[in-house]
Protein backbone atom coordinates (compact mmCIF):
# COMPACT_ATOMS: atom_id res chain seq x y z
CA UNK A 1 0.00 0.00 0.00
CA UNK A 2 3.19 2.37 0.07
CA UNK A 3 2.59 3.66 -3.36
CA UNK A 4 -1.03 3.00 -5.03
CA UNK A 5 -4.05 3.73 -3.87
CA UNK A 6 -6.45 1.34 -2.37
CA UNK A 7 -10.32 1.40 -2.29
CA UNK A 8 -11.43 2.68 1.43
CA UNK A 9 -14.49 2.31 3.41
CA UNK A 10 -15.64 3.75 6.93
CA UNK A 11 -17.99 1.58 8.84
CA UNK A 12 -20.61 3.25 10.33
CA UNK A 13 -23.89 2.72 12.67
CA UNK A 14 -27.13 3.42 10.26
CA UNK A 15 -27.80 7.19 9.86
CA UNK A 16 -24.32 8.00 11.03
CA UNK A 17 -23.26 7.68 6.86
CA UNK A 18 -23.38 11.11 6.32
CA UNK A 19 -21.88 12.20 9.01
CA UNK A 20 -19.11 10.06 8.78
CA UNK A 21 -18.51 11.51 4.88
CA UNK A 22 -18.21 15.07 6.52
CA UNK A 23 -15.35 13.92 8.63
CA UNK A 24 -13.69 12.51 5.81
CA UNK A 25 -13.96 15.48 3.60
CA UNK A 26 -12.69 17.97 6.40
CA UNK A 27 -9.56 15.29 6.07
CA UNK A 28 -8.74 16.84 3.36
CA UNK A 29 -10.30 13.57 1.84
CA UNK A 30 -11.83 13.72 -1.94
CA UNK A 31 -13.62 11.66 -3.82
CA UNK A 32 -15.75 10.75 -0.62
CA UNK A 33 -19.38 8.92 -1.27
CA UNK A 34 -21.91 8.45 1.80
CA UNK A 35 -23.73 4.66 0.80
CA UNK A 36 -25.65 2.49 3.04
CA UNK A 37 -23.79 1.40 6.11
CA UNK A 38 -20.41 3.70 5.87
CA UNK A 39 -18.25 5.89 3.41
CA UNK A 40 -16.35 4.68 0.26
CA UNK A 41 -13.23 6.73 -0.61
CA UNK A 42 -9.82 6.10 -1.94
CA UNK A 43 -6.34 6.80 -0.48
CA UNK A 44 -2.91 5.22 0.32
CA UNK A 45 -1.34 5.01 4.17
CA UNK A 46 -1.91 8.63 5.04
CA UNK A 47 -5.31 8.81 4.10
CA UNK A 48 -5.92 5.13 5.94
CA UNK A 49 -3.59 6.16 9.02
CA UNK A 50 -5.28 9.76 9.27
CA UNK A 51 -9.40 7.75 9.29
CA UNK A 52 -8.34 6.07 11.79
CA UNK A 53 -6.93 8.78 13.82
CA UNK A 54 -9.93 11.11 13.56
CA UNK A 55 -12.92 9.37 12.58
CA UNK A 56 -14.79 10.20 15.69
CA UNK A 57 -18.73 8.49 13.91
CA UNK A 58 -17.07 5.47 12.11
CA UNK A 59 -17.09 1.89 13.89
CA UNK A 60 -14.09 0.32 11.78
CA UNK A 61 -11.83 1.35 8.72
CA UNK A 62 -11.52 -1.65 5.97
CA UNK A 63 -9.28 -1.95 2.71
CA UNK A 64 -10.71 -3.70 -0.48
CA UNK A 65 -8.83 -6.53 -1.11
CA UNK A 66 -10.87 -7.56 -4.16
CA UNK A 67 -13.78 -9.73 -5.39
CA UNK A 68 -14.51 -12.74 -6.73
CA UNK A 69 -17.51 -14.40 -8.45
CA UNK A 70 -17.87 -17.95 -7.26
CA UNK A 71 -20.58 -20.08 -7.11
CA UNK A 72 -19.07 -23.19 -5.84
CA UNK A 73 -16.55 -24.16 -2.86
CA UNK A 74 -13.18 -24.64 -5.24
CA UNK A 75 -13.83 -21.58 -7.18
CA UNK A 76 -13.67 -19.56 -3.73
CA UNK A 77 -10.68 -20.82 -3.18
CA UNK A 78 -8.87 -20.76 -6.48
CA UNK A 79 -10.15 -17.06 -6.64
CA UNK A 80 -9.45 -15.80 -3.15
CA UNK A 81 -6.07 -17.36 -2.95
CA UNK A 82 -4.89 -15.31 -6.21
CA UNK A 83 -5.70 -11.94 -4.44
CA UNK A 84 -2.74 -9.46 -2.76
CA UNK A 85 -3.40 -10.69 0.55
CA UNK A 86 0.51 -10.21 1.52
CA UNK A 87 0.05 -6.51 1.15
CA UNK A 88 -1.64 -7.14 4.52
CA UNK A 89 -0.42 -10.14 6.18
CA UNK A 90 2.68 -11.97 7.05
CA UNK A 91 3.07 -15.26 6.72
CA UNK A 92 3.15 -15.33 10.76
CA UNK A 93 -0.09 -13.69 11.19
CA UNK A 94 -3.43 -15.71 11.94
CA UNK A 95 -6.56 -14.54 10.22
CA UNK A 96 -10.47 -14.47 11.26
CA UNK A 97 -12.71 -15.02 8.37
CA UNK A 98 -16.34 -13.46 9.42
CA UNK A 99 -18.61 -13.98 6.50
CA UNK A 100 -22.36 -12.98 5.36
CA UNK A 101 -24.31 -14.32 2.54
CA UNK A 102 -27.43 -13.24 0.77
CA UNK A 103 -28.75 -14.66 -2.28
CA UNK A 104 -26.11 -16.43 -3.44
CA UNK A 105 -25.49 -20.33 -4.18
CA UNK A 106 -23.18 -20.91 -1.44
CA UNK A 107 -24.53 -20.25 1.53
CA UNK A 108 -22.75 -22.05 4.55
CA UNK A 109 -20.91 -18.95 6.13
CA UNK A 110 -18.86 -21.50 7.86
CA UNK A 111 -17.49 -22.76 4.79
CA UNK A 112 -17.12 -19.85 3.11
CA UNK A 113 -15.14 -18.60 6.02
CA UNK A 114 -12.68 -21.47 6.42
CA UNK A 115 -12.43 -21.78 2.59
CA UNK A 116 -11.08 -18.23 2.25
CA UNK A 117 -8.97 -18.54 5.29
CA UNK A 118 -7.74 -21.74 2.74
CA UNK A 119 -6.89 -19.74 0.00
CA UNK A 120 -5.62 -16.81 2.43
CA UNK A 121 -3.00 -19.88 3.55
CA UNK A 122 -2.20 -20.78 0.26
CA UNK A 123 -1.40 -17.16 -1.25
CA UNK A 124 1.03 -16.65 1.80
CA UNK A 125 2.51 -20.11 1.31
CA UNK A 126 1.99 -21.45 4.63
CA UNK A 127 1.17 -25.18 5.97
CA UNK A 128 0.72 -24.60 9.68
CA UNK A 129 -1.06 -22.41 11.82
CA UNK A 130 0.04 -18.80 12.65
CA UNK A 131 0.80 -17.73 16.04
CA UNK A 132 0.42 -13.82 17.03
CA UNK A 133 -1.95 -11.28 16.96
CA UNK A 134 -5.11 -12.36 14.73
CA UNK A 135 -6.32 -10.00 11.56
CA UNK A 136 -9.69 -9.92 10.89
CA UNK A 137 -11.08 -10.59 7.01
CA UNK A 138 -14.09 -9.36 6.14
CA UNK A 139 -16.06 -11.43 2.99
CA UNK A 140 -19.09 -10.72 1.92
CA UNK A 141 -21.24 -12.85 -0.32
CA UNK A 142 -24.20 -10.76 -2.58
CA UNK A 143 -25.54 -12.86 -5.67
CA UNK A 144 -22.64 -15.08 -6.09
CA UNK A 145 -20.01 -11.83 -5.59
CA UNK A 146 -17.93 -12.07 -2.99
CA UNK A 147 -16.38 -8.81 -1.66
CA UNK A 148 -13.33 -9.42 0.36
CA UNK A 149 -11.71 -6.75 3.13
CA UNK A 150 -9.75 -6.34 5.75
CA UNK A 151 -9.74 -4.69 8.71
CA UNK A 152 -7.66 -1.83 9.24
CA UNK A 153 -8.74 -0.88 12.91
CA UNK A 154 -8.53 -4.01 15.32
CA UNK A 155 -10.80 -2.91 17.89
CA UNK A 156 -13.70 -0.48 17.03
CA UNK A 157 -13.11 2.35 16.57
CA UNK A 158 -15.43 3.56 19.83
CA UNK A 159 -13.26 2.03 22.11
CA UNK A 160 -11.25 4.95 22.82
CA UNK A 161 -9.64 3.77 25.67
CA UNK A 162 -11.43 6.03 28.54
CA UNK A 163 -14.68 4.59 29.10
CA UNK A 164 -13.43 1.82 31.62
CA UNK A 165 -16.45 2.19 33.75
CA UNK A 166 -20.09 2.44 32.68
CA UNK A 167 -23.52 3.47 34.05
CA UNK A 168 -26.92 1.64 32.96
CA UNK A 169 -27.19 2.15 29.48
CA UNK A 170 -24.17 3.12 28.06
CA UNK A 171 -24.30 5.20 25.10
CA UNK A 172 -21.55 4.18 22.36
CA UNK A 173 -18.40 6.78 21.77
CA UNK A 174 -19.27 7.31 18.22
CA UNK A 175 -22.59 7.54 18.37
CA UNK A 176 -22.40 10.25 20.73
CA UNK A 177 -20.12 12.43 18.48
CA UNK A 178 -22.27 11.67 15.56
CA UNK A 179 -25.04 13.14 17.36
CA UNK A 180 -23.16 16.58 18.45
CA UNK A 181 -22.46 16.41 14.47
CA UNK A 182 -26.08 16.07 13.09
CA UNK A 183 -26.90 19.00 15.55
CA UNK A 184 -23.82 20.90 14.47
CA UNK A 185 -22.21 21.53 17.08
CA UNK A 186 -18.30 22.18 17.01
CA UNK A 187 -17.28 23.70 20.44
CA UNK A 188 -18.90 27.17 19.82
CA UNK A 189 -21.54 26.83 22.34
CA UNK A 190 -21.96 25.51 26.28
CA UNK A 191 -23.06 22.07 26.41
CA UNK A 192 -24.89 20.00 29.29
CA UNK A 193 -26.00 16.99 29.73
CA UNK A 194 -28.87 16.38 32.60
CA UNK A 195 -28.96 13.02 32.72
CA UNK A 196 -25.36 11.73 31.65
CA UNK A 197 -24.51 8.19 33.29
CA UNK A 198 -20.79 7.53 32.75
CA UNK A 199 -20.74 10.86 30.95
CA UNK A 200 -20.17 9.94 27.59
CA UNK A 201 -22.15 12.79 25.39
CA UNK A 202 -20.03 15.07 27.78
CA UNK A 203 -16.39 13.75 27.18
CA UNK A 204 -17.34 13.29 23.46
CA UNK A 205 -17.72 16.59 23.46
CA UNK A 206 -14.68 17.97 25.04
CA UNK A 207 -12.30 15.72 22.94
CA UNK A 208 -14.46 17.51 19.90
CA UNK A 209 -14.50 21.02 21.36
CA UNK A 210 -10.40 20.40 21.63
CA UNK A 211 -9.63 19.01 18.18
CA UNK A 212 -8.48 16.26 19.79
CA UNK A 213 -8.24 13.14 17.89
CA UNK A 214 -9.98 10.23 19.04
CA UNK A 215 -7.42 7.59 17.94
CA UNK A 216 -4.75 9.14 19.51
CA UNK A 217 -3.14 6.54 22.30
CA UNK A 218 -4.71 3.18 20.96
CA UNK A 219 -3.22 0.36 18.53
CA UNK A 220 -4.48 -0.36 15.48
CA UNK A 221 -4.65 -3.53 13.16
CA UNK A 222 -2.64 -1.89 10.19
CA UNK A 223 0.50 -1.35 12.86
CA UNK A 224 0.97 -5.73 12.17
CA UNK A 225 0.73 -5.27 8.31
CA UNK A 226 4.29 -5.72 6.28
CA UNK A 227 4.20 -1.78 4.67
CA UNK A 228 3.53 -0.23 8.38
CA UNK A 229 5.39 3.26 8.19
CA UNK A 230 5.46 3.94 11.86
CA UNK A 231 7.11 7.11 11.05
CA UNK A 232 4.23 8.61 8.99
CA UNK A 233 1.92 7.58 11.34
CA UNK A 234 3.69 9.37 14.46
CA UNK A 235 4.13 12.23 11.84
CA UNK A 236 0.48 12.71 11.97
CA UNK A 237 -0.10 11.95 15.73
CA UNK A 238 2.41 15.36 16.29
CA UNK A 239 0.70 17.27 13.84
CA UNK A 240 -2.64 16.69 15.92
CA UNK A 241 -1.30 16.85 19.11
CA UNK A 242 -0.63 20.73 18.11
CA UNK A 243 -3.81 21.11 16.80
CA UNK A 244 -5.12 20.77 20.31
CA UNK A 245 -6.65 23.28 22.49
CA UNK A 246 -8.56 23.59 25.46
CA UNK A 247 -12.18 23.70 25.05
CA UNK A 248 -13.46 27.74 25.22
CA UNK A 249 -17.21 26.82 26.46
CA UNK A 250 -18.59 25.50 29.50
CA UNK A 251 -18.95 21.88 29.24
CA UNK A 252 -20.97 19.74 32.10
CA UNK A 253 -22.65 16.77 33.22
CA UNK A 254 -25.49 16.19 35.93
CA UNK A 255 -26.78 12.89 36.78
CA UNK A 256 -28.98 12.26 40.47
CA UNK A 257 -26.39 9.33 40.94
CA UNK A 258 -23.27 9.78 42.47
CA UNK A 259 -21.95 6.77 41.75
CA UNK A 260 -22.46 7.73 37.98
CA UNK A 261 -20.96 11.23 38.44
CA UNK A 262 -18.06 9.34 39.91
CA UNK A 263 -17.24 7.33 36.90
CA UNK A 264 -17.93 10.31 34.60
CA UNK A 265 -15.09 12.11 36.37
CA UNK A 266 -12.63 8.89 36.42
CA UNK A 267 -13.87 8.27 32.57
CA UNK A 268 -12.87 12.40 32.08
CA UNK A 269 -9.80 12.05 33.70
CA UNK A 270 -8.44 9.38 31.26
CA UNK A 271 -9.87 10.91 28.39
CA UNK A 272 -7.09 13.99 29.33
CA UNK A 273 -10.21 16.28 30.34
CA UNK A 274 -8.90 18.94 32.33
CA UNK A 275 -11.14 21.48 34.16
CA UNK A 276 -13.40 23.13 31.39
CA UNK A 277 -15.58 19.90 32.24
CA UNK A 278 -17.57 19.81 35.18
CA UNK A 279 -19.22 17.38 37.11
CA UNK A 280 -22.31 17.28 39.61
CA UNK A 281 -24.63 15.04 41.60
CA UNK A 282 -27.95 16.79 41.09
CA UNK A 283 -31.52 15.80 40.19
CA UNK A 284 -33.07 16.86 37.04
CA UNK A 285 -35.73 19.01 38.96
CA UNK A 286 -32.82 20.80 40.61
CA UNK A 287 -31.09 22.52 37.47
CA UNK A 288 -30.98 26.64 38.04
CA UNK A 289 -31.28 28.87 35.26
CA UNK A 290 -28.51 28.68 32.98
CA UNK A 291 -28.21 31.34 30.58
CA UNK A 292 -28.15 31.16 27.10
CA UNK A 293 -27.46 30.11 24.14
CA UNK A 294 -26.08 26.62 24.33
CA UNK A 295 -27.42 23.28 23.87
CA UNK A 296 -28.68 20.49 26.07
CA UNK A 297 -28.46 17.17 25.17
CA UNK A 298 -29.29 13.73 26.89
CA UNK A 299 -29.95 10.17 26.15
CA UNK A 300 -32.79 9.88 28.83
CA UNK A 301 -34.37 6.20 29.62
CA UNK A 302 -36.22 3.95 26.86
CA UNK A 303 -38.32 1.76 28.89
CA UNK A 304 -36.54 -1.09 26.82
CA UNK A 305 -33.44 -1.26 28.57
CA UNK A 306 -34.86 0.78 31.98
CA UNK A 307 -37.81 1.13 33.69
CA UNK A 308 -39.50 -1.81 32.01
CA UNK A 309 -43.22 -1.66 32.06
CA UNK A 310 -42.83 1.94 33.88
CA UNK A 311 -44.83 5.00 32.24
CA UNK A 312 -42.13 7.35 31.42
CA UNK A 313 -43.96 10.21 30.40
CA UNK A 314 -43.91 12.08 33.51
CA UNK A 315 -40.19 11.86 33.53
CA UNK A 316 -40.10 13.34 30.25
CA UNK A 317 -42.66 15.94 30.95
CA UNK A 318 -40.41 16.98 34.15
CA UNK A 319 -37.71 17.39 31.25
CA UNK A 320 -39.77 19.83 29.08
CA UNK A 321 -40.84 21.79 32.29
CA UNK A 322 -37.25 22.05 33.15
CA UNK A 323 -36.00 23.22 29.75
CA UNK A 324 -38.31 25.80 29.69
CA UNK A 325 -37.54 26.86 33.01
CA UNK A 326 -34.35 27.04 33.61
CA UNK A 327 -33.02 26.30 29.81
CA UNK A 328 -34.77 29.15 27.88
CA UNK A 329 -32.74 30.24 24.77
CA UNK A 330 -31.10 27.03 24.76
CA UNK A 331 -31.56 24.44 21.49
CA UNK A 332 -32.86 20.99 23.48
CA UNK A 333 -31.85 17.62 22.09
CA UNK A 334 -32.78 14.24 22.82
CA UNK A 335 -32.47 10.42 21.82
CA UNK A 336 -35.61 8.69 22.28
CA UNK A 337 -36.82 5.49 20.39
CA UNK A 338 -40.90 6.86 20.67
CA UNK A 339 -43.04 9.66 19.83
CA UNK A 340 -44.98 9.88 22.06
CA UNK A 341 -42.53 10.05 24.91
CA UNK A 342 -40.94 13.10 22.98
CA UNK A 343 -44.58 14.97 22.73
CA UNK A 344 -44.56 14.31 26.52
CA UNK A 345 -41.90 16.96 26.56
CA UNK A 346 -44.19 19.83 25.41
CA UNK A 347 -41.05 21.30 23.97
CA UNK A 348 -41.44 21.89 19.81
CA UNK A 349 -39.11 18.78 18.66
CA UNK A 350 -38.27 17.82 15.28
CA UNK A 351 -36.89 14.81 13.97
CA UNK A 352 -33.58 15.52 12.99
CA UNK A 353 -32.63 11.74 12.05
CA UNK A 354 -32.63 7.75 12.30
CA UNK A 355 -30.43 5.76 14.49
CA UNK A 356 -29.35 2.92 16.38
CA UNK A 357 -28.58 2.87 20.14
CA UNK A 358 -27.91 -0.83 21.41
CA UNK A 359 -29.94 -2.24 18.91
CA UNK A 360 -33.05 -0.29 19.33
CA UNK A 361 -34.29 1.74 16.77
CA UNK A 362 -34.13 5.61 18.11
CA UNK A 363 -34.79 9.02 16.97
CA UNK A 364 -33.10 12.19 17.18
CA UNK A 365 -35.12 14.83 18.44
CA UNK A 366 -34.69 18.79 18.60
CA UNK A 367 -35.84 22.21 18.66
CA UNK A 368 -34.49 24.43 16.25
CA UNK A 369 -31.07 26.03 16.94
Amino acid sequence: MKKTSEQLFAVTAPGLETVCAAELRALGISEVRAVGGGGEFAGGLRELYLANLWLRSASRLVVRVGSVKCSDFPDLFRKSSRLPWGKFLSSETPVAVRATCHRSRLMHTGRIAATIGEGIDSALGRSSPAEGETQQVLARFEDDLCLLSVDSSGELLHRRGYRVETAHAPLRETLAAGLLQLLGWHGDRPLLDPMCGSGTLVIEAALLAGRRAPGMDRSFAFMNWPGYRPGLWEALRLEGRRGERSPAVLLSGCDRDREAIDASRRNGERAGLGEGVTWAVRALAEQPPHPGPGLLLCNPPYGERLGRGEDLRPLYYQLGQVCRHSFAGWQVAILCPDERLARATGLPLEKCAGLVNGGIDVTLYSTRA
